[in-house]
């Protein structure tokens, strides 16, 4: 009831019944809770409305709120004053003149002195100790900012742990937890089995035993009697909406914020990985003739930004040849940018003896516009590139016309259209897979610097996303498995182009480089050992006489 007080004095449409069991499992749920349910269903709307609830009740207990930044926190706060000071049956809650009224902290006019206010807003980075509450409520504290990386989502955990300190030892202290995974690592899989997890899906699910005995009871009634793939908040989100929010978040990225499964973006589905990679520095000319793989925890490259699963790792190589030569050739991979937030891919691969060494990768926001294209033809001069390859399915070759006076001026090579008409996960994976899974594909170690960085100008929901690394171990065979690929689908047409050239065997190129160093040195040797000037055939006499 008090919930639909609430949504009636905003000017919202009643509960949704979702919302309504959302709103009963927060009053009568555990003392301890993880609450996982899809993006915009309006749990932190209900747990404001519980905060009031828990406060109309008992005007002494203690209230701390934790988000991820402390102006989140902060806005939870000042909603949660504002209903106060709105609401004629909240009217008796108002801060006195003595009291603490602000968008951080405030105390409910019943509230006896305390060192603690009524409710506290703080950013899970902020100072958190020091405080005492019966109720914490961590709203929102994993998002893609502070869980990119397994470092990061270390660091978070270690932060929510303060939380049991903060927590009043009263068998009526809660601890509830709001959130919706953020990668396949959440720390929400990572909580003590004290807590207990309910979950909301926006869906259905097809199959609800990938959430075991954590799907809301709610939504495995709505099993009995809807197909699988119905909405199970059509009030909110009709199928054709969330049909919508697939398309723009991928199938990766709506399985984790609408279908809050990590069990559906498991790291057996995507067959990337990193620690098929060798990465070194390298140069521009020449490269050594082989390199050793091994997955080495001693040559585990820790200072990279590392945006894939947990437990991948980048790792340098075991060891490489003493011989080095320069390379068979480089091409230059381009993946133009269509209209909206697409970036135009690039990148820059060599050849050697049966290795690809990638010495440039990366995006660049623009598109046709002179700008990127001199960028590009600039790369391709820096790194001598020899050919250049352009993905021509979109601008029906417009692309590459434009390309070649800018090429021309800045650096004449080859340029060549590519096109492609099966489905593009599938060629991604089965172009990279077999050449990753041999470890012939060498990374520059300033690709990954470069690649991380320059993501970074992005907003916050595409400034990991965009990078290469991270499309790079998202993707799969779902068609939409990336919101974004432009960085990956230029490596993936790279390697295309050099995928009939690394069939040689690494040992028997090295083996033909020293058999033709050593007949070049006998030559030497015997064109030194006689007299210039003196016929072969006379030189042979002379010396069978001798």
């Amino acid at each position: 009831m008090f919930l639909y007080l609430v949504w009636k004095h905003i000017n919202l449409p009643d509960p949704t019944p979702l919302q309504y069991d959302i709103a009963h499992y927060l009053a009568n749920g555990p003392r301890k809770c993880c609450i996982e349910a899809f993006r915009g269903v309006g749990k932190s709307f209900v747990t404001s409305a519980y905060v009031l609830w828990e406060l109309l009740r008992d005007p002494q207990k203690k209230i701390f709120v934790v988000s991820a930044s402390k102006q989140r926190a902060d806005s939870f706060t000042t909603f949660t004053l504002r209903l106060i000071e709105e609401m004629p049956i909240l009217s008796h809650l108002r801060p006195k003149e003595n009291q603490r009224s602000s968008r951080i902290e405030f105390d409910v006019g019943p509230a006896i002195a305390d060192q603690s206010p009524s409710v506290r807003s703080v950013g899970i980075t902020g100072q958190l100790t020091g405080s005492r509450a019966d109720i914490i409520i961590a709203d929102d504290v994993e998002v893609l900012n502070n869980s990119a990386t397994a470092d990061m989502r270390e660091k978070l955990l270690e932060r929510t742990k303060e939380f049991s300190a903060i927590l009043k030892p009263l068998d009526t202290s809660k601890i509830i937890y709001l959130g919706t995974p953020q990668t396949e690592d959440s720390i929400y899989n990572k909580l003590p089995d004290t807590f207990e997890i309910r979950v909301w899906p926006a869906e259905v699910p097809a199959d609800p035993d990938t959430y075991g005995s954590n799907l809301a009871p709610y939504v495995a009634k709505l099993l009995k009697r809807l197909p699988a793939g119905s909405p199970t908040d059509p009030m909110r989100f009709s199928a054709m909406d969330l049909a919508e929010r697939k398309a723009e978040y991928g199938r990766a990225g709506y399985a984790l914020q609408f279908m809050l499964s990590t069990q559906l973006s498991d790291m057996d589905r995507f067959p990337l990985k990193i620690r098929d990679l060798i990465v070194m520095d390298t140069q521009v000319e020449k490269a050594p003739m082989k390199v050793e793989w091994l997955p080495d925890l001693k040559r585990e490259w820790k200072q990279l930004p590392n945006l894939a699963m947990q437990g991948d790792r980048f790792y340098g190589p075991a060891a490489h040849s003493d011989e080095f030569k320069e390379y068979t050739g480089s091409v230059m991979a381009i993946d133009p940018s269509g209209r909206g937030k697409d970036e135009t891919g690039y990148c820059v691969i060599k050849m050697l003896n049966g290795f690809l060494y990638v010495r440039r990768a990366g995006g660049l926001p623009g598109g046709y516009d002179t700008a990127t294209l001199t960028r590009l033809a600039t790369i391709a001069k820096e790194e001598q590139v020899n050919h250049i390859v352009v993905e021509a399915n979109f601008g029906d070759g417009m692309y590459t016309e434009l390309l070649k006076p800018i090429m021309a001026r800045i650096h004449p090579c080859i340029i060549e259209e590519v096109k492609h008409s099966v489905q593009k996960e599938r060629r991604i994976i089965d172009t990279l897979e077999p050449v990753m899974n041999r470890h012939k594909l060498v990374f520059e170690r300033s690709v990954i610097e470069d690649d991380y960085k320059s993501a970074q100008a992005y907003d916050a929901d595409n400034k990991y996303t965009k990078t290469l690394v991270y499309q790079l171990s998202r993707i799969s065979y779902d068609k939409g498995a990336l919101k974004h690929d432009d960085r990956l689908d230029a490596l993936a047409i790279g390697v295309s182009y050099w995928v009939e050239k690394i069939g040689q065997d690494a040992d028997r190129g090295i083996a033909s480089e020293k058999q033709r160093l050593l007949d070049e040195a006998l030559r030497g040797f015997m064109d030194n050992a006689f007299q210039v000037g003196t016929p072969r055939k006379d030189r042979w006499f002379t010396l069978k006489g001798r």
